[in-house]
């Protein structure tokens, strides 16, 4: 099964170009799934359907076209079926607290369910073979970055610390329930969690592998919302995913003349051959800005045609992994593509089995492999849109030396 991640900032027109994606290949005969990622969903709205069709749908895939389903989780019926304990513990701990009964349900969806429901969709579908292709509506960048981060989050959270939660409950209980009525999470929601992670089991590897999983990144040529993409690109690559096309939409066409637009097409053009030099050599794909909103199947359909043309949506255009480890004599380098990044944007430091690299707000744990036990890094190198580290017997690790 082949997976499109479509991301970008809000209001760019990623959930209208997933679903174009979808109906273009969906009339190649492959059978594909849109799913929105985002909280905020908009796909039914992008395909005109009547609202009530939702009362039918509950969550599930709603078949809207030939060999074409598109699917808006529920996180409601999502808590229902995979983890009522969870969220049973957290309400009953917030209506201790004070909170209404009303409100404490509400509250008990905390961020990051309707991100972990999607994953799990994701694997499913992927373990049963479910569709030919899979597109995910994701939400604007800064929620999408949450969204690939949670796998290795819940993964690290099972090796560290859940055992040892678990077994101090155990010991801990008798004591803390004679000194506070605080509700304590009992076995079946350990049990909640731990099925939970076992059903996400390889949905990490699955999203990270390019030559399954891909990032399409949607932008206009507009300088904020250009310089997010910028980042976006650099931040995919630090965890793990490859983005193997950029698509411009709105791009003001030729035919209009009108002087008030002068100024908006110097801007566009401008941006346009930016994007050539900063994203070279991923491919960037154009859109023009249509006459009118597209909505409805024969909107999405001609807007898939003249966005792809001849080319293959499915095909990867970019499958060079993100990182890579080589050795050379008694030392090993760790080379990471990060576009964009400055020198003095990155941190670096150890932890464990992981390099810890942060740059601006965002951290992220790489893995190193075991044969990299006993090493610390002990020179960094950022360089023409890559970060290389490099690794020797430990004698004392490098603390944000970036060269």
């Amino acid at each position: 099964m082949r997976i499109l991640l479509y991301t970008g900032k809000g209001g760019v027109g990623k959930t209208t170009v997933a679903a174009a994606t979808g109906m273009l290949l969906a009339s190649r005969g492959l059978k594909t799934l849109v799913m929105s990622v985002d909280a905020a969903h908009s796909l039914f709205d992008a395909f005109d359907l009547d609202l009530k069709l939702t009362d039918m749908n509950r969550g599930n895939p709603l078949p809207v076209a030939p060999n074409l389903w598109i699917q808006e989780v529920d996180v409601t019926e999502e808590i229902q079926r995979h983890w009522p304990d969870i969220s049973g513990y957290v309400t009953a701990l917030l209506a201790v607290t004070g909170v209404e009964e009303v409100l404490a349900e509400e509250l008990a969806i905390f961020p990051g369910m309707e991100e972990v429901s999607a994953l799990l969709y994701v694997n499913r579908y992927a373990r049963e073979k479910a569709f030919d292709v899979l597109i995910l509506d994701c939400a604007p960048t800064g929620e999408s970055l949450r969204f690939i981060s949670i796998p290795p989050t819940l993964d690290w959270y099972m090796k560290k610390l859940y055992r040892l939660q678990r077994s101090i409950l155990k010991v801990a209980r008798p004591v803390a329930q004679t000194v506070t009525n605080l509700p304590l999470p009992t076995d079946r929601t350990f049990e909640n969690i731990e099925a939970l992670a076992g059903k996400l089991e390889g949905v990490d590897a699955l999203l990270k592998d390019p030559r399954t999983t891909t990032v399409r990144l949607v932008t206009n040529p507009e300088k904020i919302v250009f310089r997010e993409t910028q980042r976006a690109f650099m931040y995919f690559g630090l965890y793990g995913f490859t983005v193997d096309a950029v698509i411009i939409n709105r791009i003001l066409p030729e035919d209009v003349n009108d002087p008030f637009f002068d100024q908006w097409r110097k801007t566009q053009e401008k941006f346009l051959e930016e994007a050539k030099r900063y994203f070279d050599p991923v491919p960037i794909w154009t859109l023009p800005l249509q006459p009118d909103q597209v909505v409805g199947r024969p909107g999405l359909d001609e807007l898939g045609r003249l966005l792809y043309g001849e080319s293959d949506p499915v095909s990867s255009y970019r499958s060079q992994a993100p990182y890579r480890f080589q050795k050379r004599g008694s030392a090993y380098t760790l080379t990471m593509d990060l576009p964009f990044v400055e020198k003095d944007e990155i941190d670096l430091a150890v932890a464990g089995a992981d390099l810890i690299v942060r740059i601006g707000n965002f951290r992220h744990h790489v893995p190193l492999p075991r044969t990299l036990s006993g090493y610390s890094p002990s020179r960094a190198r950022a360089e023409r849109g890559s970060l290389t580290v490099q690794f020797e017997p430990a004698r004392g690790a490098v603390a944000g030396g970036v060269e």
